[in-house]
């Protein structure tokens, strides 16, 4: 089916957590034909369409007539948030209160005064399972969970708040007492006997649904933009069309909020060892994984900061960003993001082919710029990488913004960059 801002929407909403994202688009690809594959097994050596998971992170790919060099499309799929603390029950003036903390650059001021519900995963005593242990994810829904404001009447300064993120993120959940702990009560809930919980992965989630908004309907309102939308843009582009020459892959990355340092983050050997797998069970060599990296390209999709209407001077006055007006290409000269002349010109071709327009990011020379996957796994495989997005308002924001109709302009540009035509590529 085609990128729409609908169904970005429903792949927000049915995507709370790192886990959930990856079962989202792991449901996709099995509808479209594609089979998942485990790591520890030994793949087949026909082509065709495949998916792996490790944890939070997902790779696939589309082998069928495609014997060229990689086209990658790299994502995150972690947002900001406040997650739950391995101790979470507290007591304090009565109150029942669960411990948090936050994950990567979360705006904390925008977490208050939410209804907050439960994602993750729980890690759980099975003697079935090969290792005793398996995993469930776990969703719940209902307004359990709300960091307060503090009053205007109490603040020492009633314009504002500082607030710590040891003492002022963590949330109410009850009054009255009530047997068992926090985790106890989700295992509860997931239907999970409380002593067989060996380990919880736990976090947040706002519980407002995604919507398309405005008079015109132009804008996306949801929370994680930053970057579902790039997940869901880059999967709906894998599984548009057919490979011609390049071998079309999907890689999407956890913890690229805290810095990719993980066994399945951006500069882990994932993707390095899926590529090379796919060479290899084809009947290649290690020689001929080598060589066909420098020939591949990636694009690293995370979201791009449109120009802010209340604080336009917070942005290059010379490379404007607007919101329904085409992908961004992002550019930085000291490397936070890995676009250089020629992947430039690779994503401007795309965007030609896909009928798009082009809008170019730099980031004002004064203030520090975030980053990407981009240049970590182009450092890590060597493979020469574009950094791309969709623009938005209040990124890391528990609440973000973003035009409605770049969802489809989006896809449409990452499906020509995974698909490009051979008189062009």
């Amino acid at each position: 089916m085609p990128a729409s801002a609908a169904g970005l929407c429903e792949f927000i909403d049915a995507s709370p957590s790192p886990f959930h994202v990856c079962a989202t688009v792991a449901a996709r690809l099995v509808e479209v034909g594609y089979a998942e594959l485990a790591e520890a097994d030994r793949w087949p050596e026909r082509p065709g369409r495949y998916f792996t998971v490790r944890a939070g992170s997902l790779v696939a790919w589309n082998s069928d007539g495609a014997d060229g060099p990689f086209r990658i499309v790299g994502a995150h799929t972690d947002s900001p948030n406040l997650r739950v603390k391995q101790h979470p029950d507290r007591l304090v003036a009565g109150w029942r209160m669960v411990a948090l903390e936050p994950y990567g650059g979360a705006w904390l001021n925008s977490w208050l005064d939410r209804d907050l519900g439960i994602s993750g995963r729980l890690s759980v005593r099975d003697a079935q399972s090969a290792h005793g242990v398996s995993h469930r994810l776990v969703r719940i829904d209902n307004p359990i969970l709300r960091v307060p404001q503090l009053a205007i009447h109490l603040a020492e300064d009633r314009k504002s708040v500082t607030l710590d993120p040891q003492r002022h993120v963590n949330a109410v959940w009850g009054v009255a007492e009530r047997p068992g702990s926090f985790v106890d009560y989700v295992a509860e809930r997931a239907g999970v006997a409380p002593a067989d919980v060996l380990a919880a992965d736990l976090m947040t989630h706002d519980l407002t649904p995604s919507t398309v908004m405005g008079p015109d309907t132009g804008l996306l309102s949801a929370p994680r933009l930053d970057n579902q939308a790039s997940c869901y843009a880059g999967m709906e582009a894998l599984t548009a069309a057919e490979p011609r020459g390049f071998l079309p892959v999907l890689v999407l990355f956890d913890h690229e909020e805290v810095g990719s340092s993980s066994d399945h983050g951006a500069q882990s050997d994932l993707l390095g060892t899926v590529l090379e797998r796919i060479v290899l069970a084809a009947g290649g060599t290690r020689e001929d994984f080598l060589r066909r990296l420098p020939a591949s390209t990636l694009a690293s999709a995370d979201m791009a900061h449109a120009i802010h209407p209340n604080y336009p001077e917070r942005h290059e006055p010379g490379h404007p960003i607007g919101a329904n007006a085409g992908p961004v290409l992002k550019v930085h000269p000291n490397l936070r993001y890995a676009t250089d002349g020629r992947t430039a010109a690779a994503f401007e071709l795309a965007c030609r082919q896909a009928g798009v327009g082009l809008q170019r990011y730099e980031h004002r020379a004064d203030l520090p710029c975030g980053s990407t996957i981009g240049p970590l796994a182009s450092a890590r495989t060597g493979i020469p990488t574009v950094d791309v997005g969709a623009a938005q308002l209040a990124m890391h924001s528990a609440r973000e913004l973003m035009g409605a109709h770049d969802v489809a302009a989006y896809s449409a540009a990452l499906q020509a960059f995974l698909f490009p035509d051979p008189a062009q590529a």
